[in-house]
């Protein structure tokens, strides 16, 4: 059992009210953590205003030292914390290694970026009345940031949101998803043995009340947010007068076009659409082949699906662990069942292993009425769609309330360039699946898929006010 408490300005602190975490493979308790409230909130904002006077006056290198020793702490406790994201998440050992290595990078990311938060001269005389003047401008930490974290990523992410905080100089409020609360708790108490300021950082697990009392504080600057769009949409009308970030999922697209390797895309296809259960913003839902290639890819794919061993997610060889919890299931059971009715047909899976092990499944003649076609289906699933042209193949991707990435397959640099001018997403990734990330590229979307993008550099972007400077020198 681990049991981890809550972080109120860099001070443990436990309460009779707990939160269960349960290993989603088992359905079993691993964990509690204290159960906060607005009261708690108050008190980290409190908090949190010692904090930003002591991180204002620290050094651009000395944020970076910190940051820098955080991760050279998480590098020597690497296979506790992926353990650890098991355990609360049901992702692979193997997919937990990767986001311990990837928050790593996040940090040190976010560490060079703490030295590169620069300004810019102006030309002032370049209006009439500015004859004699000189101008720049420069960027100071905007305030406390609210940071609210969803389930399928709660380190990696957890690090996308407090890292470039430190480094832009700014306190912050977190709340880890109620599901996934230790490994941030974790995160959070290695940033305090790095030697961040204890004011600084709090971290509050709870549900919507703590989030709303984050997100509408007064005090707060920043709200940065990942989760689903109905929470945005919440978020964004109550929050007021803030600088807002938001990841807000997707129903990701991926197409491929007649020259294709279609071998590669079949097998980057299966990786897209079924790491981490299909729980990743990015998955690869929406599969868009063109008809003449269609047969051929389609083999490929069931072939590649084939091959993937589900179950025990501590296991060495396990492709796909299971789906967070039984609701979860009894929904994407739900959707699938919508679909079939109207005309869908399920070529794999469509059914469960153990409890919340669902099997990966590709689901073919989807209507573009269905919630498996439109919406984020969040799970082991992808859906097959033939189309005619490249044209075709823009519309349906566009055909969406969400737009944050598309995969394209082809070989035509004219297709290409098409999608990335036509394409209403927040990145085209050409020749790979839309689930790749790297951690420094600014990553965010477009439509319901949110506001602003992540990456250090472009976090820090949100997380910090331009204050320009202008001097009459008297010429």
């Amino acid at each position: 059992m681990i049991n981890l408490p809550m972080i109120i300005g860099g001070q443990k602190v436990e309460k009779k009210e707990k939160i269960d975490v349960v290993y989603p493979y088992t359905q079993e308790v691993i964990g509690q953590v204290p159960k906060g409230d607005s009261q708690d909130v108050e008190k980290a904002v409190e908090k949190a205003k010692i904090g930003f006077e002591k991180l204002k006056a620290l050094s651009s290198y000395e944020k970076y030292k910190i940051l820098m020793n955080a991760a050279s702490l998480l590098e020597k406790r690497k296979e506790e914390f992926a353990r650890t994201v098991v355990y609360e998440v049901g992702k692979t050992i193997r997919e937990a290694r990767t986001e311990v290595e990837r928050c790593i990078t996040t940090i040190i990311f976010s560490a060079e970026e703490a030295k590169r938060i620069e300004g810019e001269y102006v030309h002032i005389d370049a209006v009439p009345n500015g004859k004699g003047k000189k101008g720049f401008y420069f960027r100071e930490p905007a305030g406390i940031v609210a940071a609210i974290t969803p389930f399928n990523f709660p380190l990696n992410l957890t690090a996308h949101k407090i890292a470039p905080s430190i480094a832009a100089g700014c306190p912050f409020v977190l709340k880890p998803s109620e599901r996934t609360p230790l490994s941030p708790i974790m995160l959070c108490e290695l940033f305090l043995e790095a030697g961040i300021p204890e004011e600084a950082v709090s971290v509050i697990p709870g549900f919507a009340d703590v989030g709303q009392a984050m997100t509408t504080h007064p005090d707060v600057r920043v709200v940065s947010f990942t989760g689903s769009l109905k929470v945005g949409e919440i978020i964004a009308k109550q929050a007021g007068l803030k600088k807002i970030v938001m990841e807000l999922g997707s129903n990701s697209a991926v197409v491929i076009d007649e020259d294709a390797n279609l071998e590669k895309a079949a097998k980057k296809s299966v990786q897209g659409g079924f790491a981490v259960a299909g729980q990743v913003c990015i998955s690869v839902q929406r599969i868009l082949v063109h008809e003449k290639v269609a047969d051929r890819f389609h083999k490929l794919l069931k072939e590649e699906v084939s091959k993937l061993k589900f179950g025990d997610p501590m296991d060495e060889e396990t492709d796909v662990g299971p789906v967070i919890t039984v609701d979860e299931v009894n929904r994407i059971q739900a959707w699938i069942e919508e679909a079939v009715e109207k005309g869908a047909k399920v070529e794999t899976g469509g059914t469960t292993e153990e409890k919340t092990i669902f099997r990966p499944t590709v689901v073919v003649d989807v209507p573009e009425e269905t919630k498996l076609f439109y919406e984020e289906a969040f799970a082991p699933v992808v859906t097959v769609k033939r189309f005619k042209s490249i044209d075709e193949a823009i519309k349906l991707v566009n055909k969406s309330n969400y737009g944050l990435q598309v995969g394209v397959f082809t070989n035509n640099l004219k297709n290409a360039w098409k999608f990335i001018q036509q394409a209403e997403v927040g990145g085209v990734i050409i020749n790979d699946i839309p689930t790749f990330r790297a951690d420094n590229m600014p990553y965010g979307g477009v439509k319901g898929s949110g506001i602003g993008r992540e990456g250090p550099k472009f976090a820090i972007d949100d997380y910090t006010e331009i204050k320009v400077v202008v001097f009459d020198t008297g010429e």
